[in-house]
């Protein structure tokens, strides 16, 4: 049988296919220590659950308007115009299905066949996945592992061709809980804008950040508007809030551009979720609660990304790691490792889940197979749990 060349490239997301894997053998019986999900293992913050009770029960369980309700939008601007000093246009804000909706709306709008967008690497899965179903080109231009893999205006203008219409940021990185600085975002924005490249900046982790006690993590919005070219922000309540089941993300872009991503999802999914819209209405206008729960989540990152820097130096040593300033990974390099029978990180972590047990994402899901990523985003006595047995099964050849 054939099937439209539309997704003749696409495969499954290669994280969700190893979580999948993870909670399948653990249906089964066994011992499975699950470190691939990308999601807190916090429950959703209590007066967000209320919310969304209260909301069902008011009877809010019907359509209502494709880009979200103006409630939500108005309470999301003024969230983006606190964080940036300036007014955000509600009617700029569009809400979607998660912060993946909100990234496919806008590759899909924006590129199209013939044009290509830059991928920086590593880059999370789905990126060139998007770019690829919008048969547009992801190009894929790498950082310097010196500099975490952060890339400059150099390595973008290397890369760059006539064709190249748009490029995706992510800070802090998934994988590598890289951040960007406000000065190398700067210098990113001004290249962007002297060639006409489009900026879909991928915020979703922003709120998860181990710098300054109390902040986030930079920003588009922390630049000058008169700095910024062409930009869509992508952010949602899914990772600050304990949401992912929730799928509320959003899109902050140009007026005109908005209205296209409303008109497509008008005919695609039409509104996210009702109830799941008068939870995140909470999340986003209710600041003082907002902020104590973000707050406390964030000590727990903070303190299980040291132990795990910490278990990984004494067990592991002499690994390679990305240190991360935000999110909840580690990303760090196992080809020390391989052999003749483990040539990538893909078999690595694949005799890894059999024979200890501990479920970790293969670089190949990011663009190098010998680097792997591990979650950080479960309780302590998990997290030593794996660690001692990853470097059991190194200290074994994974031969037991």
């Amino acid at each position: 049988m054939e099937y439209s060349a539309n997704i003749s490239t696409l495969k499954p997301s290669a994280t969700m296919a190893v979580s999948s894997l993870a909670k399948r053998l653990a249906s089964e019986g066994r011992d499975i220590l699950n470190l691939s999900a990308g999601e807190p293992d916090f429950d959703t913050p209590a007066f967000i659950q209320e919310a969304a009770i209260q909301g069902i029960r008011a009877g809010q369980t019907r359509y209502t308007p494709p880009p979200g309700t103006p409630q939500l939008r108005k309470a999301i601007a003024a969230h983006l115009s606190q964080r940036s000093g300036r007014d955000a246009n509600w009617e700029e804000v569009v809400v979607t299905a998660g912060a993946k909706q909100a990234l496919f709306n806008a590759i899909f709008a924006l590129f199209g066949p013939g044009d290509e967008v830059l991928i920086l690497s590593p880059y999370w899965t789905t990126y060139p996945a998007l770019v690829g179903l919008a048969r547009a080109e992801p190009v894929i231009v790498e950082g310097d592992i010196g500099n975490d893999f952060k890339v400059g205006p150099a390595e973008l203008e290397a890369a760059r061709s006539e064709r190249t219409r748009g490029m995706v940021l992510n800070s802090p990185s998934n994988p590598s809980g890289a951040v960007y600085t406000k000065s190398e975002l700067a210098e990113i924005a001004a290249w962007a804008k002297k060639h006409d490249v489009w900026i879909l900046s991928d915020e979703i982790y922003r709120a998860i950040y181990y710098g300054e006690e109390g902040a986030a993590a930079p920003g588009l919005l922390d630049l000058p508007e008169s700095d910024l070219g062409p930009f869509v922000l992508i952010d949602g309540a899914s990772k600050c809030f304990a949401m992912t089941g929730w799928r509320i993300g959003y899109t902050f872009a140009p007026l005109d551009l908005s209205k296209k991503f409303s008109a497509l999802q008008s005919q695609m999914t039409s509104n996210p979720s009702t109830p799941s819209q008068a939870a995140a209405l909470a999340a986003y206008a209710d600041v003082d609660a907002a902020a104590a729960a973000v707050a406390e989540m964030n000590g727990a990152f903070r303190r299980r990304r040291d132990l795990v820097k910490t278990r990984v130096t004494e067990l592991l040593p002499g690994v390679d790691f990305v240190d991360p300033l935000g999110a909840f990974y580690l990303y760090f390099r196992v080809d020390s490792f391989f052999d003749d029978q483990v040539k990538d990180a893909t078999t690595w972590c694949q005799k890894l889940i059999e024979e200890q047990g501990v479920a970790l994402v293969p670089g190949s899901a990011f663009g190098d197979d010998r680097w792997v990523r591990m979650s950080y985003a479960s309780a302590d006595e998990v997290l030593e749990d794996a660690l001692a047995r990853i470097a059991a099964g190194v200290a074994a050849g994974f031969t037991s």
